[in-house]
This record gives C-alpha cells, structure tokens and sequence, in this order.
C-alpha cells in the first residue's frame, strides 16, 4: 500500500474538492440569492438539481466512460469542477450558474466510481477496504472543513473568495492525479451488456434497497441536525456551527473505525449498523432536551453515521464485482436516492409532527433496512443449500476479507 498512497492521497483531495463544490454552495446559498437576485428557494434549485442528476445520471455516464483511460477519465472531471467554481465566482447570471451545477453533476458518480475502483486497483487486494476508507476520508474531510471553509471565506471575504478557494482545492486535485497516477487504460473493455448484467439478480435489488433505507435513516435526521438542536435542544446558532463541526471532524475519524470492522467481518458490520443507528436515535430523543447529554451524544451519533458510506460500498461492491466502477456508480446514485427519501420524509414529519419526531423517522428507516439485510442473507443461504447441501454458498462478488 505505501508505493500507492500517494495516488490514493490525490484521490482523496479530489473527492475533498468535489464534495466542497456540491455541498460547499449549502452554507452560502443567502450569499448567492442576493448575488443573483433571486429568492432563497430559487436558489435552491443549485442544490437540489445537483442531487438530482447524480441519482439520475450516475450509472449511464459511468458506462459510457467505462472504455477510457483511468487517469483522463479522473483529471477530466477535476478539470470540469475547477473550472464550474470558476464559472461560480466570475458569474452573477443565475441560468449560468444553474448550467454549471449540471454539467459538473453529470461527472460527480463518473469520479467517485473511477476513483473507488482505482484507489482499490493500486493496491494489494488484502488493502481493498483500507484504500477504500482513505478516499472516503476526503468525503468526511469535505463535510468537515471543506463546507464550513468556503462558508467562512464567504462570510468574511467575499463570495468569489469562497468560490476560488473550491476552484484552486479541485485543480491540486487534478495536478495530483496527473502527478501520482499511471496512465491506467479500461483493460478488459467490458461490454455494456456485460456490466448491466449485474442487474438481473434479484439479490442485488434487496441490497440496493437496503442501500437507499440506510441513506434514508442517516439523512431523515442529519438533515435537519440544526433544526433539532434548536428547536428541541435549544442550542444557539454558534453553538450549533460548533456541533457541525465536531460532527465533521469525528466521521473522519468514524469512516476508518468502520473500515477496521469491515474487515474484521463484513457481514457482522452490515447488520450492526442500523442496530447501532436506531440505538443512538432513541438516545436523541430520550435526551434531545438536555443541552450537556446531547453535546456528548453528538460525537456517538457522528461515529455511527459516518459508517453509511464505507459499510453501504462494501455492501453493494459484494455484488458488482465483476463490474466494480458500474457497481459504484450504483452506490453513488442509489445513495442520492436515499438522500432524497428520508430529508423528504423526515420533512413531512417536521411539518406534521414537529421536531421532536425526527429521531423515530429515522428509527423506522434503520429497522427497514435491517430487515431488508436479513433477507437478503436469507436469500444467500437458501441459495447456497439449493446449490450444493454440503458446502457453504458461492459468493462470485464476495471479496477475500469478507467473514
């Protein structure tokens, strides 16, 4: 692995400047509204097309892109992200922005699914879930500090200033994948068909689903994180900017724990991970109106979130080995999906039936998606009888580390 962490590094910084650029606009979107001189749910049109086309587009551009150079493919991307904040900064017409939102959205899952799959590629296949935990970093990196960076540059620079900041982050990005990575070509040039023949297994829908539930539990609630904390918890603004900060810093530190898990035992961490969501979700509710429980409680709930992204990949990735960069754009897209469900969800409950019912929003979603787990790993043992009654089930995606 040490020959290849430098290239698994600019990945890293990659996925940093890219999650600054689609989630960075969050903490500024007053700042843009006045820029542009539109309303503030106009401007949200810049986040919510983002996601949008993510979920919709991910795995179509991923085939398409599947028979091109590795290294192009990746520096392509940086290349559109660094120039979109640039479009950012110099631009006040609100239809150019919007543009470059979707032009860069379109190439979000390309970057990600290349990159999961390249980072894994470098290394030994004993290194797989530890180079998959050091890009997934720059995305923990990216919520931590990136989004709360541009937001104070905007604050106290200028808006332009933030928006250069998210330009010169993706172009180091690109002048390390120019730097570090090999030219990496498509090798085997799988078909398309070949790749979208990981779809005809029912089993995969049943992980897909529980993919989007996991999602829909993690962002029913975090979504709306400064509303509960105060509204129920009665936190100021500054302490609230506080607890998203610390929220930031512990995933980053959460993503590798369950790394370690994950290879401990994959199946294990799969089912644990809404056990443990749910368990902490009780807690905020039972302790959501006391101001020292919570703050303590906030760094438990940051550990067990940042596990959605790494546990739900390697979940996913079980079934989509023999088209790994298909299978994570997959993951990209479903994820978004997920996303989408539980802060719409979570926001009919905050309308209906006030902030206080968030945590059990998110409790149902845990339970489905464990539910959704258990039979899918009925799936896998029925299967595994019916195919041979003295050996253990055959797994074609199941990756050596998996117990």
């Amino acid at each position: 692995m040490r020959r290849s962490s430098p290239a698994v590094l600019a990945l890293a910084v990659g996925v940093f400047g890219i999650i600054t650029t689609e989630m960075g606009v969050v903490g500024v979107l007053p700042q843009v509204a006045a820029r542009l001189n539109v309303s503030a749910s106009t401007a949200g049109l810049l986040v919510g097309s983002f996601a949008l086309v993510v979920a919709v587009s991910g795995p179509f551009m991923t085939l398409a892109a599947s028979r091109l150079d590795r290294r192009a493919v990746l520096a392509a991307a940086m290349g559109v992200f660094a120039v979109s904040n640039a479009v950012y900064a110099l631009s006040a017409q609100f239809a150019v922005m919007l543009a470059f939102r979707i032009v860069p959205a379109l190439l979000h899952p390309v970057f990600f699914s290349v990159a999961l799959a390249t980072a894994v590629r470098l290394g030994r296949p004993e290194d797989a879930t530890r180079a998959t935990a050091r890009v997934f970093a720059g995305i923990t990196a990216g919520f931590a500090f990136g989004v709360p960076f541009t937001s104070y540059l905007a604050d106290h620079f200028s808006l332009q200033t933030a928006f250069w900041f998210g330009a010169a982050v993706n172009l180091l990005g690109l002048a390390g994948v120019l730097r570090f990575l090999p030219a990496m070509p498509a090798g085997e040039r799988l078909s398309y068909g070949s790749q979208l023949r990981v779809l005809r297994s029912g089993r995969i829908w049943l992980t897909v689903m529980s993919v989007v539930l996991v999602f829909a539990a993690l962002f029913s609630v975090y979504g709306y994180f400064a509303e509960y904390l105060g509204a129920v918890t009665g936190m100021s603004g500054s302490r609230i900017s506080v607890m998203l900060m610390a929220f930031g810093v512990v995933m980053v530190f959460g993503n590798f724990a369950f790394a370690a898990l994950l290879r401990v035992g994959a199946i294990r961490t799969v089912l644990l991970l809404p056990v443990l969501f749910a368990l902490v979700q009780v807690l905020v509710f039972a302790l959501g109106a006391r101001t020292a429980p919570m703050i303590g409680l906030v760094p438990l709930w940051a550990a067990v979130h940042s596990g959605g992204l790494i546990v739900c990949q390697n979940w996913l990735g079980r079934d989509t080995q023999d088209a790994p960069e298909f299978g994570n754009s997959l993951f990209v897209s479903f994820s978004n999906l997920g996303i989408t469900v539980g802060t719409a969800v979570g926001g009919w409950a905050l309308a209906a039936l006030g902030s206080r019912s968030l945590p059990w929003v998110g409790v149902g979603f845990a339970l489905a998606a464990l539910a959704v787990v258990a039979l899918r790993l009925t799936w896998d043992r029925q299967a595994g009888a019916a195919a041979d009654r003295g050996a253990p089930a055959v797994d074609r995606g199941a990756p050596a580390t998996v117990r």
